[in-house]
């Protein structure tokens, strides 16, 4: 009964210490953390123009905007 008081009691404490806090950024703040290579696409024009040729040749339409078929009239 001891051992399992001890074990439920480190438990508890392991778990508080694992936790971690999240302080709320402001949002004059985030500039700091929002740097260029973190980008998902870091070229505008380029990530456009690959999505329009890949909706042209693949004939597909939806997920970016992009209407038209195969011929990339739209």
């Amino acid at each position: 009964m001891k051992l399992l008081k001890i074990t439920w009691i480190s438990c508890l404490i392991a778990s508080s210490a694992l936790t971690g806090c999240a302080a709320k950024l402001s949002p004059w703040e985030r500039g700091n953390l929002a740097k260029p290579q973190m980008a998902l696409e870091t070229n505008d024009l380029d990530s456009t123009i690959m999505k329009h040729t890949f909706s042209s040749k693949e004939s597909a339409t939806g997920g970016y905007g992009v209407g038209g078929g195969g011929c990339g009239c739209n």
